[in-house]
């Protein structure tokens, strides 16, 4: 069978559509009306609400007829309200709900009526598919969907051009660290750390209008509403429990990629089909052009509103936003708008994971521990910011050769970086205040050892 290349245009073998035919065949709600105004009636519900009335009296007034309901007020719990439902020749008692929309558990529904059909759908189906769901997820069409193996070859093929693999490299206690060649000297080199820039998929509940199928499974995601989950990077659809099995293989589509700036930083790499952030590399390509020499380069604030002014152009214009000399004189604006990047990225550059394990490896009293220890941090960084440290970390290099203009040595950029790559999980600024000599030490280690490290 050919495949088609454009995965938008991609159609699965076949749809299953057992569970489909079971949600046309499930009960149709049927309201019990009270006969007379209850005065003590909510305005959110209807005649269906029977006032304090007891389980017992529901049952009769239920009894014999599939999806019928109604509502009465607790006479244990005054002022609580509970939706009784005829389902399988018994009645179910809920708890209901109203905060502007009605639930008796995660799902929220605009009426009563919309709630029991979503409830009779799902205990029918429940009820007559309990085995065929438990076992729905054992034979999944995922892996054999055109647009899925397509995506995944070309990211194969495009990391492969563009990745540098990190080197695992042991430090030797009986030679110094003092200089390059020394540093060179003292690596073994070990089999190099296979990575791929894998990225897991954010998945959230989605109401999907009309029928639709998970593109895990092949099976129908029935109910009313929040019939299932849908990544909101790439528009995977799939049912909640299958979601747990998909693999972390999420490839990104630009047209969900509302921004650049806040964005994490592997949904970025993977929507722009890049290595690095674009950002990073086109405020550092602009920064080497013509601010290297510039005195107190990232140290030097530039003008707010201008930096705010370049945000804006990269998460409207992505690569083609216009920094040259002509757009921003100030070679300051642009060092900002990057250390604005970096610092504005949900999950920093050193992961919140591994925080801890890079300020104990800074605490560490021998020089060449504190650089294995550094180095094996690194090592298990995400591949994208691994990449996206190892770029910054080889231009910072570069900054602090000309510190004799700049003024910019190695112990500068880290009191400026430090808390820009590196910030504690739990956002406590005691413990930012306490970390901020070990944050300074981690980078400045990373500079003056790049080659080493990197």
């Amino acid at each position: 069978m050919m495949l088609d290349t454009d995965p938008d245009d991609y159609q699965p073998p076949i749809w299953k559509s057992y569970l489909y035919q079971l949600q046309q065949e499930a009960p149709r709600p049927k309201r019990i009306t009270c006969p007379q105004e209850m005065e003590s009636r909510p305005k959110y519900y209807g005649r269906e609400f029977h006032g304090m009335i007891s389980r017992d009296y529901a049952d009769e007034l239920l009894a014999g007829k599939e999806g019928a309901y109604l509502i009465r007020e607790s006479q244990r719990q005054p002022g609580t309200h509970t939706l009784a439902l005829s389902f399988g020749h018994q009645t179910f008692n809920y708890r209901l709900f109203y905060d502007g929309k009605h639930f008796v558990g995660e799902k929220r529904f605009e009426s009563v009526h919309d709630l029991v059909t979503d409830a009779l759908i799902t205990l029918y189906i429940e009820t007559k598919a309990a085995e065929y769901i438990a076992k729905m997820t054992t034979n999944p069409i995922y892996e054999h969907l055109g647009y899925t193996s397509l995506l995944k070859d070309k990211m194969v093929h495009r990391l492969s051009r563009g990745r540098t693999e990190p080197r695992r490299v042991t430090f030797q206690s009986e030679d110094r660290i003092s200089s390059p060649v020394v540093r060179r000297s003292a690596l073994k080199e070990t089999p190099e750390k296979l990575s791929s820039y894998e990225k897991i998929h954010n998945f959230k509940v989605h109401t999907f209008r009309g029928p639709h199928w998970c593109e895990y499974c092949a099976n129908f995601m029935w109910g009313l509403i929040a019939q299932g989950v849908r990544c909101s990077d790439c528009g995977l659809n799939v049912h909640k429990q299958c979601s747990k099995l998909v693999p972390s293989d999420c490839q990104p589509d630009l047209r969900r990629i509302k921004k650049v700036y806040s964005c994490d930083l592997t949904t970025l790499v993977k929507a722009h089909n890049t290595t690095r952030p674009m950002v990073v590399d086109i405020c550092i390509r602009e920064i080497e052009l013509r601010g290297m020499k510039s005195e107190g380069l990232y140290r030097v604030s530039g003008f707010s509103e201008h930096i705010e002014d370049v945000r804006l152009a990269f998460d409207r214009d992505g690569e083609r936003a216009d920094i040259s000399a002509s757009a921003y004189a100030d070679i300051n604006i642009i060092a900002g708008a990057l250390k604005l990047y970096l610092r504005d990225l949900p999950i920093p550059v050193i992961t919140f994971d591994l925080y801890s394990k890079f300020i104990q490896a800074a605490k560490l009293p021998n020089a060449e521990s504190r650089l294995e220890a550094i180095h094996e941090g690194l090592l298990q960084l995400p591949p994208a910011h691994y990449e996206t440290l190892r770029y910054l970390m080889a231009h910072l290099k570069r900054v602090t050769t000309l510190e004799k203009y700049n003024l910019m040595n190695a112990e500068n950029l880290g009191i400026v970086f430090g808390p820009t790559l590196m910030q504690p999980p739990e956002q406590n600024a005691l413990t930012t205040l306490n970390d901020m000599r070990q944050q300074k030490l981690v980078v400045q280690l990373m500079i003056e050892h790049e080659d080493v490290l990197f």
